[in-house]
């Protein structure tokens, strides 16, 4: 029996050594590695900032509540709060962390059965950053509480229970997750959730505050209540595991829901020439698929954006902000689609390259597209004369530069791409496709016309200013055919590399 147990042990490790190693070669083998370094050293860096600052907090925290309430218990008020640290944990994690999936469909056709892969991707998440990341507070303010003379006993169930309450937010959120990538209102799950929760706490309908502290205090009190907690996380395991189990097959991608298509001829695109079987591709793509869909809506908070400006009188005297808000409001499109071309086509861009096409008219498809979306922004944007003919003036010159400079500027970026995009997945907060050249193209894209009309603005005057850039983009606009041909020449020396990086799951 004994001989046995070791035996399946021993299996069940080195199971486990061979996904680790398989997901350190994936990681180490994608073509985008090396260019995420940059990425990944900040990654880091954030880390540990984070970790320092936990670190601190936890160390510091006891202290701190006893010279700032001397007469109550720092554990107390701790427990008061917690409500707050775990709502804030599951937005927080709603939008920033992701179920840590590995590439499962070569093992689909491997001996290796479904249940071991689904416990192994639920088991790995338990070791999310989100999730260590509490450890650092928790742990050095137990020790604090030990040593001003708490019970160990109690203290250390304190630990493990708020431990517990930190993997349930963690299963939680793959549920509201998963519920929210059923729906194009990716938002609602989490908006019902965390808002209900804190409107109901909020107008004392339910004290959650107090519940929330009650409860781990009566844990704290009477350590065998941990077991309460912790058939929760199994319930929540336990749906998990259901929820990824039945997701996992080879033909899963291949289901799609039936339903009407609402089909446009978009004749209109005729008027474009070449470029027009391309815009017709883009513009569909834009509209049946969940994540160009979803940057559609971002339009509506980039034209309002001016809002949070304008009004307030703080800004009134700082006219050289204009320029900035202008590029933005009139190139909210802009950026939220050309920031990611090619990659838009990544799903199908090996076939679209294997097709007798001119790549210029690929890209004048692109660059139209922007160009289009510059001017109608523009347009719906001249209320803002409202607040002044000052601000007309510089989405104007924001508008003329966007259209003869910052397209180009996308344009070239997108050479670098090298990050394929799950176009099924939302918009806000994916960072997927996200690389350097995201970060990077945001200098020559805001802050340059920024820096040219701060300048323009601080030796001469706010028209001067108004006027270069508006220069600038009418010489971008005249030698657009060259810009392009050299554009052009980019995409076809990085063909292959794209398509080669396109075909791997980065």
């Amino acid at each position: 029996m004994l001989i046995l147990l070791i035996v399946k042990t021993n299996y069940k490790l080195m199971k486990l050594k061979h996904f680790i190693n398989l997901e350190w070669k994936q990681y180490f083998r994608s073509a985008y590695w090396q260019k995420s370094m940059a990425i990944n050293v900040l990654l880091v860096l954030v880390a540990l900032y984070f970790v320092v600052t936990f670190l601190a907090l936890g160390i510091a925290l006891y202290p701190i509540l006893k010279d700032a309430f001397p007469d109550q218990d720092p554990l107390v008020i701790v427990n008061s709060y917690l409500f707050y640290w775990f709502l804030a944990d599951v937005i927080m994690r709603f939008f920033f962390q992701k179920l840590p999936v590995m590439s499962v469909k070569p093992l689909l056709t491997l001996p290796i059965k479904r249940p071991k892969v689904v416990h192994y991707v639920l088991r790995k998440s338990s070791f999310s950053f989100f999730n260590i990341l509490p450890l650092f507070a928790i742990i050095p303010f137990g020790v604090t509480l030990i040593i001003n003379g708490y019970p160990l006993v109690s203290v250390v169930f304190w630990m493990v229970t708020i431990f517990i309450i930190t993997l349930i937010i963690n299963y939680l959120n793959f549920i509201i997750e998963s519920i929210s990538s059923e729906t194009d209102l990716s938002y609602l799950p989490i908006i019902v959730f965390a808002g209900g929760l804190f409107a109901i706490n909020y107008f004392n309908i339910i004290s959650f505050s107090i519940l929330t502290s009650n409860a781990v205090s009566s844990i704290y009190e009477t350590p065998l209540l941990v077991v309460i907690p912790i058939l929760i996380l199994i319930t929540l395991y336990v749906v998990n595991y259901k929820i990824l189990k039945n997701k996992l097959y080879l033909d899963s991608s291949l289901k799609s829901k039936v339903q009407e298509v609402k089909a446009s001829s978009l004749e209109w695109t005729r008027k474009f020439g070449d470029a027009a079987p391309f815009m017709q591709l883009d513009l569909k793509l834009i509209w049946r698929n969940k994540r160009p869909r979803s940057s559609v809506f971002i339009l509506v908070i980039g034209l309002l954006y001016g809002l949070f400006f304008y009004p307030n009188p703080a800004y009134q005297d700082k006219p050289w902000m204009f320029a900035f808000v202008g590029i933005f409001v009139t190139g909210i499109f802009l950026i939220n689609f050309g920031q990611f071309i090619p990659a838009w086509d990544s799903g199908y861009y090996k076939m679209l390259m294997s097709q007798n096409i001119k790549y210029k008219q690929y890209l004048k498809s692109k660059y139209t597209l922007m160009a289009v979306s510059v001017i109608i922004l523009f347009i719906l944007s001249i209320p803002y004369v409202y607040f002044g003919w000052k601000i007309l003036l510089a989405h104007f010159a924001a508008a003329v530069y966007n259209i003869g400079i910052n397209t180009h500027v996308m344009l070239l970026g997108g050479s670098f791409n090298r990050k394929k995009i799950d176009l099924n997945q939302r918009a806000a907060f994916n960072y997927q496709g996200t690389g350097a050249v995201q970060w990077l193209i945001g200098i020559p894209l805001m802050l340059l016309p920024l820096a040219i009309f701060g300048v323009c603005y601080y030796f001469f005057s706010f028209e001067i200013g108004c006027l270069v850039l508006t220069i600038l983009g009418v010489i971008g606009i005249v030698f657009h055919q060259k810009l392009m041909n050299a554009i052009t020449e980019k995409y076809l020396d990085s063909k292959y590399k794209m398509i080669q990086a396109f075909s791997q799951d980065n």
